[in-house]
């Protein structure tokens, strides 16, 4: 347990990097933030029209038990070009694997180039169920219901293993908790309650 710097970092900056509990995958659904979020200057690859972006990794995030560490420095230490190029088809943007790495990637304890290595890892692990894969049409899920899709896509995933999240009833990311070494999925209470509840979302069709 990473209870000595759980107090440091539990919900804000610090934290000692390589001292956490679990890791949490976090892939957007790329229409539903354009639906929401996609105003903004820094997603405009993202969401520009025919761009036909599905699930896009958010981030892949050191966590505690309760909490998680972020912004653990040195911030000094920037990505290379060649770190960098290992983000390409995982985050939507650079921008974004730039801002992950400074937050969250600096918490793991690894390289730029190993953190994103971990990134790519984590993100081929999951199997994204069929009927979210080619989503040409706005569909209707309970939240229960999207994460048991996930959990027989892939198997050892169970719906108390990962939480989706929602904002005005519109899909935005399922969070997916797995162990340090990224070799199994794991229980995480926290992260698990912490996800949307509202009876019906909209997942937005690809565009």
């Amino acid at each position: 347990m990473a209870s000595g710097a759980q107090a440091q970092g539990q919900y804000g900056r610090g934290g000692t990097p390589g001292e956490f509990d679990f890791y949490v995958l976090a892939l957007s659904w790329s229409p539903g933030f354009c639906e929401l979020e996609g105003d903004r200057e820094r997603s405009r690859e993202q969401c520009e029209s025919g761009a036909n972006l599905g699930f896009v990794v958010h981030g892949l995030w050191p966590q505690y038990e309760r909490g998680y560490p972020s912004d653990c420095g040195p911030a000094g230490r920037t990505p290379s070009r060649i770190a960098l190029e290992q983000t390409k088809g995982l985050f939507p943007s650079e921008g974004l694997a730039r801002y992950e790495w400074r937050k969250h990637g600096t918490c793991s304890g690894s390289s730029p180039g190993d953190y994103f290595a971990d990134v790519r890892r984590a993100r081929d692990k999951i199997v994204i169920p069929p009927a979210l894969q080619q989503s040409e049409r706005d569909q209707t899920w309970a939240a229960l219901d999207l994460e048991r899709a996930f959990a027989a896509a892939n198997p050892g995933l169970r719906p108390d293993m990962m939480s989706i999240a929602c904002k005005r009833g519109v899909l935005q990311e399922v969070r997916i908790c797995m162990s340090k070494d990224l070799r199994n999925f794991q229980t995480c209470q926290q992260v698990d309650r912490s996800g949307c509840r509202t009876r019906d979302i909209t997942v937005k069709a690809v565009r």
